[in-house]
């Protein structure tokens, strides 16, 4: 299996969102990183909403 093609700085900013290290990403399988992305694209979300929720009660 080759190296993910992914910029140096792509693998850096994963890296440190994911809280794994760079060695492991880079020979992470492709389906397990994407499955990873998914993960904390919805746990961005739903913060994203949750924050967007509590300004709106406090304008209120």
């Amino acid at each position: 299996m080759r190296p993910l093609q992914i910029s140096p700085e792509t693998a850096l900013m994963l890296s440190k969102q994911l809280g794994v290290p760079l060695e492991h990403l880079m020979h992470m399988p492709q389906h397990i990183l994407l499955q990873k992305i998914a993960e904390l694209s919805k746990k961005n979300t739903e913060e994203g909403n949750a924050e967007a929720g509590g300004e709106g009660k406090d304008k209120a």
